[in-house]
């Protein structure tokens, strides 16, 4: 496949996953807005962080590994061989499941049955419902190999709502299930999620669609571990490099879990605590799982598609270079302004979407303040995805053997200064030390592209600078939005609410104008490749 229609398949792949996520989303959000005003703190607390933790690490440990491994290079492979090693992940999230199952039930605090019932069937559910989703491992891999466009997205985003719908049916209908509403829901979302893939590709295979494509799998049998006779069981070259990918995985799990882990294990925040920090971090985090991670994903596969792991600028094809650094440097750029964007106008109406979105249980005490610094977060979270994407699609099975030892240090690192960070600032600490986290990946992310590229003439990291023009608008309109909450948020009545709004949207207009004036590279390139099929149907 051309470098050219990666690129087009791959912005496609990003665009619709972004949109289709915001539209399923949107009903998600509504219905968790709801059953906020009927739950506990401390029974949020225990599914959001501690369950949600349990149910996070199994699968991460268990395929996350396998995932990269198997993106890696073209489509063209032996796929048997590959689906052979994707059902290892099986007997991997079984092992995980148990062991860590009995941790959670035996060595952690066990919450207080009178406020969070069943916690003993909530440990079994969500282990459970890990070792369900990882049956569709083949399926999910092979769709994102082939850059399946819609499948993916739609598939998760329906298992998302029938889960929020049946917890908020059985909010109403049976409050005192406690536990077992949750426990229900989450294996409804992976049974859900799973037969989505396994509808999706009987129908496919074998189709006239499937033949047209020379689809590398013909029937359903195909999906499933077989042997070969005269050839290896597995390839083991992809096996190496998911053992690597492995130690790495193992060490990133805890930089990105590593709050709830601190919380889980060493007890620094109550349940309630925990609750109202899962809920603003979701809340923030909306946007990274909106579009960061569509083009992080997607953009991946893109890197390890065109240019060729190991191998170093001036032994990969010029025109692939060329396009690669381009693309890295305007995703850079796009990133960076819609991260500039959110922590600009995030630190003035934190206290308002939290009042709007949960009412007073999280826009008093503390929930404010960790938003704005999550408004922070965002940025480091939008730089660090691509650059990331980038370099892991690139290094060699040395480098990223290199590389587990760089988070060995950095986890623990992260695990310090989150324990200290919180008993000194309560669970703004946690934020702040995501942020130093961050901070050294894309540190590290960064000196890779730089390296890597210093021997050509192309800079990708240009893209990490905005015009300075547009530095300024971004100045002038934090200072007014939050002189604006100061008079008119958030205790003032709707009027005064809406003259807040009023001011920030003035203010965002202005932003944007002048982004689409100084950045007209950007603009064009968001155009045609993100925006284009969209054009193309309305006109």
């Amino acid at each position: 496949m051309a470098s050219q229609d990666v690129l087009s398949q791959t912005t496609r792949l990003a665009s619709s996953s972004a949109l289709l996520q915001v539209l399923f989303r949107a009903v998600t959000f509504g219905l968790n807005a709801f059953t906020l005003r009927h739950l506990s703190r401390e029974l949020l607390g225990v599914v959001n962080v501690r369950l949600t933790l349990l149910y996070s690490t199994v699968l991460f440990l268990a395929r996350e590994a396998f995932r990269r491994a198997c993106l890696s290079g073209s489509t063209k492979r032996n796929w048997t061989k590959t689906i052979n090693l994707l059902w290892l992940t099986v007997p991997l999230g079984v092992f995980w499941s148990v062991f860590l199952g009995l941790v959670w039930l035996h060595l952690l605090e066990v919450p207080d049955p009178s406020v969070v019932p069943h916690y003993q069937a909530g440990v079994v559910a969500f282990g459970l419902s890990a070792i369900i989703e990882l049956l569709g491992e083949p399926f999910w891999v092979l769709a994102q190999a082939h850059l399946f466009v819609r499948l993916k997205v739609i598939a998760e985003s329906l298992s998302v709502v029938s889960k929020c719908v049946l917890t908020v049916i059985l909010v109403i209908l049976y409050p005192q299930w406690g536990l077992y509403i949750f426990s229900l829901a989450q294996l409804l979302y992976t049974s859900v999620l799973v037969m989505c893939y396994i509808i999706y590709f009987g129908m496919f295979l074998g189709s006239p669609e499937a033949t047209k494509k020379s689809f590398p799998v013909t029937r359903m049998k195909a999906l499933l571990p077989k042997v070969v006779e005269d050839e290896t069981f597995l390839n083991w070259k992809e096996a190496r490099l998911t053992w690597s990918f492995f130690k790495q995985s193992f060490l990133k799990q805890i930089l990105t879990e590593g709050e709830r882990y601190v919380m889980t294990f060493l007890n620094v925040l109550n349940f309630g605590d925990q609750g109202v920090y899962d809920i603003v971090n979701n809340l923030g985090s909306l946007v990274a799982r909106f579009i960061f991670l569509p083009i992080e994903e997607s953009f991946y596969v893109f890197f390890a598609k065109v240019l060729e792991r190991g191998k170093n600028v001036k032994d990969q094809k010029q025109d692939d270079i060329a396009m690669a650094a381009n693309v890295l440097e305007l995703l850079l750029k796009l990133v960076l302004l819609i991260g500039l964007t959110i922590t600009v106008f995030g630190y003035a109406f934190s206290q308002l979407a939290l009042d709007i979105y949960g009412g007073s249980m999280l826009s008093s005490g503390t929930g404010p303040n960790l938003l704005r610094c999550y408004s922070l977060y965002v940025l480091f979270l939008a730089i660090n995805g691509v650059t990331e994407c980038f370099t892991f699609a690139l290094m060699c099975k040395e480098e990223v053997d290199r590389y587990n030892f760089v988070m060995l240090a950095l986890s623990f690192t992260f695990l310090c200064i989150s324990y200290f960070l919180t008993h000194w600032h309560g669970s703004v600490g946690f934020i702040l030390a995501n942020c130093f986290n961050m901070g050294i990946r894309i540190a590290h992310s960064t000196h890779y592209i730089y390296d890597y590229f210093k021997e050509s003439t192309y800079r990708p990291l240009t893209g990490l600078l905005p015009s300075p023009v547009l530095i300024l608008v971004y100045i002038v309109s934090g200072v007014i939005t939050v002189f604006s909450e100061v008079f008119f948020c958030c205790d003032k009545g709707w009027m005064a609410r809406l003259i807040h709004i009023s001011i920030g949207a003035v203010c965002f207009a202005a932003t944007i104008i002048t982004m689409f004036c100084t950045e007209t590279k950007l603009v064009h390139f968001v155009r045609s490749q993100f925006l284009s099929r969209y054009m193309k149907k309305g006109t």
